[in-house]
């Protein structure tokens, strides 16, 4: 552990304020390893104060970053991945220490910031506009897409160092400067990560504001942010409930959002299903990260006549399942993030005995240190029980029963998030109907994959009260930018659209 935290300078108390210096004048905050329940750091945190030093060097920042030729924006991203690629697995193992999320995880948690770095460089020479014909004569009519201004992204304990990346790489190139709060469950990885940016923006002679950092409390510097109008983006990552009040707050002031909230992820499993692939699919979208994903894998709705061939494979495998340090390279399945996850977990278990579900497998608090280890749950339910239709951020599982694949599909649907989802059949109708109009409302379907690990390259986000924004791939740059439509004059007259003639 030690080890771990010194390569990155973690180590004393540290601050939390970044914009090319380090500072803090708030309140001590603690991170503790959810392994152990140790003690791994302390950091002096942002006030109200430091937050609006941050913000005008963010603004000054991007007043000179702006007008830097995107594909030169580029390199710093190119950099800053290779930079990554030097401390993959030391920061992998970061991860882990400081998340719970087995090292494995950990250190694909990176790659996916390599792969978006990857991504970045070559949209840097990609940011397309159009041209379009113009009704006038001797006219041009095309469209630009400039830099936006301050992003600021609210990043999740769950994913403590992948989603900072998926905003950063993409709008730097765009023109950008960032302002990152992370969670306060994880703010070692955020400052080293932000030690790692400044050593590339000081190697290549870019002020280091571009990539500030803000680790503080909500009320003192995250209600600032939402209400800042100088913060044109706000992406935040986190529960349903937050997304209502980013979105409302942010709305108020005619600000851009992107929301990656809630996923209550679903995977159909019907008679035509290659029943190995689905039962490895299934287990590690339930349980990697210990179900601390928003893409886990909450629901299995399973046609009644394999329904317990399905349960008893799941619940045989479940038991070989090893629970231990997330460090240890044979653990399959770490610590929840701290103590209260845990509390959310037992009392989800009390509510479907409650309301009428039936636990299968697990559900367990185990005694180890620090007190963040359960075993994962299998539950039969309804999907119309209460807590089913609720995200508890824990691995628990629900199985529920269908009959026929129009209730299958019904079933699916019928929640309030949507986000990942996916079915497991070699059935061509099934297949096609699940990802047409007809089938999944979510933002991702899968076929014969799991609802858990998407890859950079294509859009990520969902539906409904999962926010509807898009990160990561495909064309989710234009957000971080704004869109200019011009025209441009080469007659040697004025000529009005819709023919109209003034003053005739």
């Amino acid at each position: 552990m030690k080890e771990i935290l010194e390569k990155f300078g973690l180590t004393g108390e540290l601050y939390g304020g970044f914009d090319g210096e380090w500072f803090g004048n708030g309140d001590i905050l603690e991170s503790y390893s959810p392994i152990d329940g140790s003690l791994i750091g302390r950091i002096r945190q942002a006030d109200g104060d430091d937050y609006e030093r941050i913000v005008k060097s963010a603004e000054k920042a991007f007043e000179v970053w702006r007008s830097v030729p995107a594909p030169k924006r580029g390199l710093l991203i190119r950099a800053l991945g290779d930079k990554l690629r030097e401390h993959k697995d030391d920061l992998g193992a970061l991860v882990s220490l400081e998340m719970g999320k087995i090292i494995a995880e950990g250190k694909g948690e990176v790659q996916e910031m390599i792969d978006i770095c990857d991504f970045a460089v070559g949209l840097s020479r990609q940011l397309y506009g159009l041209t379009m014909k113009s009704e006038r004569e001797e006219h041009l009519m095309m469209e630009q897409w400039h830099p936006l201004g301050i992003v600021g992204t609210i990043s999740a304990f769950n994913f403590p160092v992948a989603v900072w990346s998926w905003n950063i790489a993409l709008s730097v190139v765009c023109g950008n400067s960032n302002i990152w709060k992370p969670s306060s469950k994880t703010p070692l990885t955020a400052i080293a990560c932000t030690k790692l940016a400044e050593e590339v923006c000081r190697e290549m002679d870019v002020d280091p504001a571009i990539l500030s950092l803000l680790v503080g409390r909500g009320r003192d510097v995250g209600e600032k942010m939402l209400l800042d109008r100088r913060i044109r983006l706000i992406s935040a990552t986190g529960s349903c409930s937050m997304g209502y009040r980013v979105g409302r707050i942010v709305g108020e002031r005619l600000g851009k959002t992107i929301l990656e909230l809630g996923g209550n992820n679903a995977i159909i499993v019907t008679p035509d299903a290659d029943m190995e692939m689905a039962l490895r699919a299934i287990l590690f979208g339930a349980i990697g990260t210990t179900g601390q994903r928003c893409t886990s894998t909450r629901r299995i709705i399973v046609h009644k006549s394999i329904k317990q061939t399905l349960v008893d494979r799941l619940i045989s495998a479940y038991k070989q399942v090893r629970i231990g340090d997330p460090l240890d390279p044979n653990t399959i399945m770490g610590p929840m993030v701290d103590t209260g996850a845990v509390d959310d977990m037992m009392n989800a278990i009390k509510l479907i005995n409650e309301q009428g579900g039936k636990i299968l497998y697990g559900g367990d608090h185990l005694d180890n240190p620090g007190g963040c280890y359960v075993t994962p749950c299998i539950a039969e339910a309804k999907n119309e029980m209460q807590i089913v239709q609720e995200e508890t951020f824990a691995p628990i599982l629900y199985i529920i029963e269908y009959e026929d694949f129009d209730e299958a599909l019904r079933l699916h649907n019928d929640v309030r998030q949507g986000l990942s989802s996916s079915i497991f059949t070699n059935n061509f109708l099934e297949a096609h109907k699940f990802l047409s109009e007809a089938g999944s409302d979510c933002g991702i379907a899968n076929v014969n994959i799991g609802t858990s690990g998407a890859e950079i390259g294509g859009a990520f986000g969902g539906e409904k009260e999962t926010g509807g924004g898009r990160e990561s791939g495909s064309d989710s740059w234009k957000i971080y930018m704004r869109r200019q439509t011009n025209t441009l004059n080469f007659a040697k007259e004025l000529i009005l659209a819709q023919g109209i003639k003034f003053g005739e």
